[in-house]
Parts: C-alpha cells; sequence; structure tokens
C-alpha cells in the first residue's frame, strides 16, 4: 500500500477543525477530511504531545487570550453599534422613499385620469 504524504498545513488544519467543533468526532472528521481516523489520531496526539492542546482536547486558555478576547468582544460591540445606527439610518430613508412613491403614485394616477381626450 502505498503511503500518502500530507502537507504540515493540511495535518494543523485538519487538527484545527476537529477541535473547532466539540460535537465532532475523529472518526466524522477524518470522513469529511478523506484521510483515515487512525492517521487524524496521530496527527492529534502529536499536536497535544507539543504541547498546544490538552488533555480534555480544548485549547488552553491563557492570560493573553483572555486579554485578546475582551479587546474583541469591545471591537466586535463598537461594530455592532456602529451597524445598528446605519441601519437605523436606511430604514428612515426607506420609508421616505416609500411615502414619495406613493404620492407619486397618487399624482400619477390623478394626471392620467385628467388627461383622456
Amino acid at each position: 500500500m502505498v503511503m500518502k504524504v500530507y502537507s504540515p498545513e493540511f495535518k494543523a488544519d485538519a487538527v484545527a477543525l476537529f477541535h473547532s467543533d466539540p460535537d465532532l468526532t475523529i472518526a466524522q472528521t477524518a470522513r469529511d477530511l478523506g484521510i483515515n481516523a487512525e492517521t487524524l489520531r496521530n496527527w492529534i496526539r502529536a499536536d497535544r504531545a507539543r504541547g498546544s492542546i490538552s488533555t480534555t482536547g480544548r485549547k488552553n486558555v491563557t492570560s493573553t487570550t483572555k486579554a485578546t478576547s475582551e479587546a474583541d468582544r469591545e471591537e466586535l460591540e463598537a461594530r455592532i453599534k456602529a451597524l445598528e445606527a446605519e441601519l437605523k439610518a436606511v430604514r428612515k430613508d426607506n420609508a421616505t422613499l416609500a411615502t414619495e412613491r406613493d404620492i407619486l403614485r397618487k399624482a400619477t394616477k390623478f394626471f392620467a385620469s385628467e388627461m383622456t381626450w
């Protein structure tokens, strides 16, 4: 049987995919990627041996990660507020355009009835 050679990027992506969803099993992930489940299991073990993954299968959370997540949360909240303000303005413009459209329709009907020769 021919041994397949996978790039380090593919291996890292496969391990990251497995760890991205706690409901995924090794077998499901391997089947989705088209690789042997034991191969993926070995990559996960090697990744744990390097220390980037805890024995529970979850990424280790450090204080820098917490600080980063707080900064990300603040950035996302600011972005949400900006998008809500933009949405409010767009809805106001939409209501104005709908009113103008109704006025123009009424005017069109009026002038159409007046122009019967």
